[in-house]
């Protein structure tokens, strides 16, 4: 039988392949382009695949992986947050939703190529789920594995 970690870490894992899987299908199959904010989105689930994969091979390092887990999290949870709000319109785009704008373009070639590129800004929702961005669901998923992660990590010393 599984315990409680086991069935989070498992769970957390195939969320993890889950919405890595879907961010690639809309994109690659249903052609919605991310913006750089959700390419970003995607780093703390392969990062999440890694420690676990680990946690299985160094099972005796367990409770340093749950931290982990909580970091990384934490940190989807608070990048998730700053890129809603620039969907809402109550943070302004950011060096990283700045698509090259910047950059010193000189030539009329470099021009052409930055407008056949056809990035996305940040504040753009190009995909929606029952009327929510795929931002607002990941808010949702990572505050829930923070919450969750971190409960079996302060009750890590009781199931010992």
């Amino acid at each position: 039988m599984l315990n409680n970690k086991s069935l989070l870490l498992n769970l957390i894992l195939f969320v993890s392949f889950v919405a890595l899987i879907s961010a690639f299908f809309i994109e690659y199959v249903l052609g919605h382009q991310p913006c750089n904010l959700c390419i970003l989105e995607r780093i703390p689930y392969v990062v999440a695949i890694i420690i676990i994969l680990l946690n299985y091979k160094f099972s005796h390092f367990e409770k340093l992986f749950l931290v982990l887990l909580i970091v990384v999290f934490l940190t989807a949870t608070i990048l998730s947050a700053y890129h809603f709000g620039i969907e809402q319109g109550f943070i302004e785009e950011s060096l990283v939703c700045d698509l090259k704008n910047g950059s010193g373009v000189t030539s009329k070639e470099e021009i052409l190529k930055q407008l056949r590129e056809q990035k996305v800004s940040c504040k753009d929702v190009t995909f929606k789920i029952f009327g929510l961005s795929l931002t607002t669901y990941n808010i949702v998923i990572s505050i829930l594995i923070t919450i969750n992660t971190l409960k079996i990590y302060l009750n890590y010393a009781k199931s010992k």
